[in-house]
This record gives C-alpha cells, structure tokens and sequence, in this order.
C-alpha cells in the first residue's frame, strides 16, 4: 500500500526520490519524506504528513546532497498520519535509517522488550521497532546487511523493507516478505529499489523481482541476492515493456478518466490472438491444465477483493452457465479462516490487478495447501500471485494508476468470458454457440467506444445527482455483479453512499429508502429477466424515486417511465457486464468531479491492499 524508492549510484538523488515517490502517489499515501547520505558521511531525513508538495518544498528550500537514499510515502497503519510517525524511521544516534510497507505482527512484543533495555520510541508505528531492532543486533565490526538479517529473524509478519546506514555507506539492504519490492537495475553503476516498477521506469526497464525471504545488497558497483537461512541466490531479471508514457495522463484531467477510455484498447488486448473465430473458442497460452485434467475438474472457486471480487460474480454465472460445473465465490479475506471445502479436483482462480493483494495471496496459498490446482488472472507481469500460481492469465491492460479500478475490471471480465470459452468447448459448448460468443467479444471495444461517446451526456445527468446524499444500483442476473461495482464507484470517488441489490430484492428491506430524493439506477439491458426489470422499475416510480436506467438499443415500455436513459449496445448476455459499467463508471467519475474530490487518490484508499 505505501511506496518505497531507493537509489545508489553516481546521480544526485534528491531530486530522484522525490519523482519515484510521486510515481507511487496512486497507491494512497498520507505522509512522506526521504533519508539522504551526504558526502560528509552522515545521514539527513526529511519527512512530512500530508502531500509530497509538502516534502519537495522542504528540500527545496534546504537542499540535500548525497547519491545514496531512501524515500517513503506512507499510507498510515499504526498511529495517525504525523511527521513523528511518517517514515523514515532512525535509530537512537541517527546512524540507521529504515522505510517498510507491510504490518509487523510482533511489534509490541518486540517494543516492549525495546523499551526494557532503555530505547525510547519517538512514534507510534510498528516500523520503528524495526530500525531499532537493527542497532541493536549489529555485531561488532560487522555490515549493514548482518544486522538486517539478525533483526529479520526476530520479526514476524509481512515487510518490504530498504535501509541505510552510515556506519556502512554507500550501501542499501532491501529485503521482502509479504510486501512487494523490486530492483531496478541501471546503467553505469546505478541500482534502484522500488515498490513496484513504476517507481524506477524512468531509469531502467531491468527489474528484478525479489521473492518472500530475499533480501538483497546493493552498491555503485552492483547488486547481490540472498535467502535468509539460506545463502545466494539469483533471481532472474524481466523487462518492463511498458514506457513512461503508460504512467502519465496524456491530456485528460485524471487518471480515471483515461484509463475509462482505454478500455477499447485493454479490451482489445486481452483478446489479442486468443480467439479462435473457425473453432469458435478461446486459446489461453499461460492455461496449461491437459484435457485429463479439464476432465478431473469438479468443482470450481473464485476468489478475490473489492472490484475484483465483483468480477468473480460474473465468472460464476459465466462459467456455471457454460461449463456447467459448479462455481462459488469467496472473499479473499475470509477464505483461508472458513476451512474452504478445497481438494485435487477444485480448480481455485485468484483474480488480482496488482497481484501482490495481501488477502488473495494468502488465499492462493492456503488453496495449494488443501491440494487445489490455482489459477491467476492478473495484470502485473512477474508479481507475486502471477509467480505462485500453477498457471494463469495475464490481462495485459498496461498500469493503472487509478485507485478506484475501471479498465482492470473489464479486462477481467474479458478473460474470465475467454477461460469460460476454453473450458465450455471442451466440455459441452457447441461450435455455433462458441462462433457467436466470439463474435460478440470481438465487437466489444468498438461497442465501448460508442458508450464513450456518451461523455458529455453523463456528465449532464451527474450535474443533476451531484447532491444526492444516496443511491441505490439495483440488478438481475449478470447485472447484479454490476449493480455492486456501479455503488463501489461511486462510494470510492464521490464519498456519496450507495448501496446495490438483486433487484428482486428490494421488495425485501430497500424500498423503505425510495422517496423523490432517491436516485436509482437500474441495469435494464434487453436479456431474460427485462421484463421482471420492467416491474421492478414500475414499483419504484410508484413511491416518486428518480430511475436512471441503462437499456440497450430500444425500450419502449420505459419511455414515459424512466426520469433518463443511458443506451448501450446489444451483446451477449454474458457480455453484457462489460458494457453496462462503462456508463456507471463515468458517472461516479463526472459526480466525484463535481463535488471537488480527489478522484485519483480518494480519502483513505489505496490502489494495491499489500497488508491485511
């Protein structure tokens, strides 16, 4: 959830870490600051709550030199957002300076073994525990690195962490374990650390992945890695394909914005080469299971968090429909406690754009140790669920910066529709019924292309709704998933609450909320369950509730019911997801906008959950 960059080599590297941290500010973050290693051999750290403005006005107007340094953007866990408890955190003689992501699950066991032997704590986080931990345990005439990893072995619970110190300069020691961390590996005697590639991007597109249990050094002459316990090792290093150019706004005000109109691409590129048109069905490179194996497949579990998990509801139907077998969807958080019914003949598909989510990670996990085979469908290549899974799907989307995910989702639900495909035809499919589901998505990102198109007009209606204190997103069948993602929109980025339901359900509790200050949007494509749609609109304009209802081409029965229209083109039921969020997206985004939100980076979120 936080950031972490670091640098040594030749560069300046004020300026540096500073640019890296404001690379992971869509990650969430409250506070930030840096460690640097001036030339005269001693340690400087600036830190400040609130914005990186903050902190690059304080080193600007009292400059930092040095080419060895940290930097941090936190997002608070323990102790309120302060420039006490903002990182980097120092030892008691100001030698050691340390920045972690990740919770310490021992940490007030460790502080009050701390504190016994005279150290005074000047925060409340469970970071400084850490840095303590490492003055403590450095043996005499030995490195930075011993003391890192006598201090790792008494600590529990997830951490990435990079430390400097001066005792041993020109030095960084990294480590992870449950947090992601990257190397960066440059030109010309230069290594970079990163929370994720973005931090390091502008410098190198040579990333190495460290692996729970690595820690590594790093000099101007280079980079080494090791396994605690265990000695070296060598962790071989990708290329980021992805530019600079993927992490900027390129002319639209936010990042939502323009990640919402990219779906037409990410659509187009988590299809590319994946459809078989002739066959009528899907080929997945990364799906390595032997049609043996599809045979053994007896039950199937979906798993994930937050938009995420919306996508997992509309597997479910996709691939009970399809495939017939029998498809569940758990939280993330909560599976590894509910001792999940998970054996050899489970497949277990753990859905994450980042792929580094704390939850589902460890539900991947816990899955492989009932005997479950685990598939992934991620989008950052080389992450940690991408690396442990059996096999999977990348969604090839590019980054997304934005914290409230759009062209993840849809990229999701893509490739969800393109495994249900592959797995459909080898079981029951037939060739016409698979020729019309791949014809169907293959019109998909001309169709969103339309529905943007649409722009201006939903940003009239969100002027209408701007004031709504609450909304209601009501749903049928593969349009409830999407009723439950239009409301966590809106939540995330306008701070309006909103709620959605089963339409049917509403009878069942939420229609005591309808009145003339209740705005409702209804998902009304023209599948099976319209007419039942129908009804349920009928019951709200019955009690004065305002509808704003999505319909595909054509909806006579609605022209003088619904308050507005948003029209959307016709596709496959199963499809249909991925067209009707596209509008429900803008209007959270034209909403949040309206009300002067920080769309981006909304109040307490984060784009990637790393800690549980």
């Amino acid at each position: 959830m936080c950031g972490i960059v670091g640098y040594v080599g030749p560069r300046q590297v004020s300026e540096l870490l500073v640019d890296g941290l404001r690379r992971l500010e869509y990650r969430g973050y409250d506070s930030a600051g840096v460690t640097i290693l001036g030339p005269d051999g001693m340690l400087r750290t600036v830190k400040r709550a609130g914005k990186l403005d903050e902190l690059d006005r304080a080193l600007t107007e009292e400059p930092i030199h040095g080419t060895c340094g940290i930097g941090h953007t936190r997002w608070a866990t323990h102790g309120p957002p302060t420039r006490d408890n903002a990182h980097p955190h120092t030892s008691a003689d100001g030698t050691i300076a340390l920045v972690h992501n990740g919770i310490i699950e021992n940490a007030g066991t460790l502080r009050t073994m701390l504190q016994s032997e005279g150290v005074v704590f000047r925060s409340e986080t469970d970071t400084e525990v850490v840095v303590h931990l490492v003055d403590r345990l450095w043996p005499a005439g030995g490195r930075l690195e011993d003391a890192v990893a006598a201090a790792l072995e008494q600590v529990i619970g997830a951490y990435g962490i990079a430390v400097v110190s001066s005792r041993d300069p020109d030095k960084l020691v990294v480590a992870r374990n449950g947090s992601p961390l990257l190397l960066g590996v440059g030109n010309g005697g230069e290594v970079l650390v990163g929370s994720d590639a973005a931090a390091v991007i502008a410098h190198t597109r040579n990333v190495v992945y460290l692996d729970d249990g690595d820690y590594a050094v790093l000099t101007p002459d280079g980079y080494q890695t090791f396994q605690l316990r265990e000695g070296p090792v060598q962790r071989q290093v990708h290329r980021v394909t992805w530019d600079l150019e993927a992490i900027e706004k390129g002319g639209f005000e936010h990042f939502m914005l323009k990640e919402i109109f990219e779906q037409p691409n990410s659509l187009r590129d988590v299809m590319r080469g994946r459809l078989l048109e002739e066959e009528g069905a899907a080929r997945l490179g990364g799906v390595t299971l032997s049609d043996g194996d599809l045979d053994g497949v007896e039950r199937i579990v979906l798993t994930a968090c937050g938009t995420s998990w919306h996508s997992a509801l509309i597997g479910e139907y996709m691939l009970e429909e399809l495939t017939r077998i029998p498809t569940k969807v758990e939280y993330a958080s909560e599976f590894r406690y509910k001792n999940p019914v998970v054996d050899d003949k489970t497949l277990v598909i753990v859905i994450s754009q980042s792929g580094e989510t704390a939850d589902t990670l460890a539900a991947l996990r816990e899955a492989k140790t009932r005997g479950g085979r685990v598939m992934g469908i991620v989008n950052t290549v080389g992450s940690t669920i991408a690396r442990e899974t059996d096999f999977g799907v990348y969604l090839h989307a590019g980054p997304e910066i934005g914290v409230a995910s759009t062209k993840a989702f849809t990229s999701q639900v893509a490739a969800l529709a393109l495994f249900a495909l592959y797995l459909a035809r080898r079981r029951n499919l037939s060739i016409l019924e698979g020729r019309r589901l791949v014809a169907a998505l293959r019109a998909l990102p001309d169709q969103v292309a339309s529905i943007l198109e649409q722009n201006d007009q939903i940003r009239e209606l969100a002027k209408v709704y701007q004031d709504a204190p609450n909304f209601l997103y009501l749903g049928r069948g593969y349009q409830f998933p999407v009723a439950l993602e239009g409301a966590l929109k809106l939540k995330e980025v306008s701070y309006i609450h909103a709620e959605g339901y089963p339409a049917a359900e509403m009878k069942h509790g939420p229609i005591a909320l309808i009145d003339e200050n209740m705005p409702v949007v209804f998902l009304a494509p023209r599948d099976g369950v319209y007419h039942k749609i129908v009804s349920n609109i009928e019951e709200v304009k019955a009690r004065d509730g305002k509808v704003i209802a999505v319909v595909s081409n054509g909806a006579p029965e609605l022209q003088n019911v619904v308050d507005h229209f948003i029209r959307i083109p016709e596709t496959h039921p199963a499809l249909q997801p991925i067209l009707t969020v596209v509008p429900l997206q803008l209007l959270a985004y034209h909403v949040a906008v309206l009300r002067g939100c920080d769309v981006d980076q909304p109040r307490n979120l984060a784009k990637s959950v790393t800690v549980e």
